[in-house]
């Protein structure tokens, strides 16, 4: 904790002294240097963010102010971004001296950064939101989708009726799946209907390991300890590199969801890998597999996609 404390107040004084050098020596300030000199993606986002929020200068605050004003505001969209960013990179360029007609490839890398982060702030608003929204029997959208889960994994068995032992197949705890939504809300219904719709054939491949005689674990449940993990991972910033990544997204709902599908069909995979006498080994798996993503998003060039294995267990 001393050592961190006394880094930190060198930081403090060491930065601006090493700021000035380089830009000194480059010609470039310290924006400039990294959206020409990093790779596109997590390691480039992450460093401007970083940057611009040790700024001291009031005009850059300001704009990370009124950035994040926008983003409670929920008017961070990319219909918007025309009129927010503009002034916002205007603002910057002038703030740090860079010249528009000299450096105008900056402005683009510079662009994608900025959308990158506050997409990124705006997603997290938005999954907490939706992890507060309690499952309600009465809400007839919200029994749709727990219905959909149901046709969606199991297509070729009827649901008898609405409260069933049939739930415990897909791995909820008891005859109304409601009461297992509890600690995540609607995220976790929302997280496993997406994995079923949108990648049926591994979320199919998934559940008929659940139900091995001997590696068999309760699916639903994994799933919403999944969604908790994948929260969590996105609260305290490290899906950003996963984020960061997706080329052809900007962080948003449905790449969380994405994000999701890929923790499930991993965690799956070293289960069956570990070979588990049985369900008591379930915290430690986890645990294990927990320490082994917040390892691979660590590194910044980390890239990560669902690729489908056959295999026979």
């Amino acid at each position: 904790m001393i050592i961190y404390n006394i880094w930190t107040v060198l930081q403090w004084y060491v930065r601006p002294i090493l700021k000035w050098f380089l830009r000194k020596t480059t010609r470039l300030c310290e924006l400039q240097r990294i959206c020409y000199g990093d790779i596109a993606g997590a390691q480039r986002t992450r460093n401007v963010e970083k940057s611009l929020s040790l700024s001291r200068t009031k005009d850059v605050k300001e704009v990370i102010s009124f950035l994040d004003r926008v983003v409670l505001e929920k008017q961070f969209v990319p219909n918007n971004f025309h009129n927010l960013l503009d002034p916002s990179i205007s603002i910057i360029m002038r703030v740090k001296k860079i010249n528009p007609r000299l450096h105008s490839a900056f402005i683009s890398p510079f662009r994608s950064c900025l959308e990158q982060i506050w997409s990124y702030k705006n997603l997290v608003i938005e999954v907490e939101e939706l992890r507060t929204i309690q499952f309600d029997s009465n809400n007839i959208e919200h029994e749709e989708k727990l219905l959909k889960l149901w046709s969606l994994l199991v297509p070729d068995e009827t649901l008898e009726s609405r409260i069933s032992k049939q739930w415990q197949y897909i791995g909820f705890q008891g005859d109304d799946p409601k009461t297992d939504f509890r600690g995540m809300g609607l995220l976790g219904l929302e997280n496993l209907l997406f994995f079923a719709s949108q990648y049926p054939r591994a979320s199919s491949h998934v559940l008929s390991h659940s139900l091995h005689p001997t590696y068999g674990y309760t699916f639903a449940i994994v799933g919403i300890n999944l969604t908790a993990m994948a929260y969590y991972l996105l609260k305290d910033g490290c899906a950003k590199t996963y984020m960061f990544n997706a080329k052809q997204y900007l962080p948003n709902l449905n790449l969380f969801h994405r994000f999701y599908c890929f923790l499930f069909y991993e965690f799956d995979k070293m289960w069956i890998e570990s070979k588990p006498q049985n369900i008591m080994e379930f915290s430690v798996i986890f645990k294990k597999f927990e320490n082994a993503i917040r390892t691979e998003l660590a590194d910044p060039a980390s890239v990560f996609r669902i690729n489908i294995e056959v295999d026979i267990v």
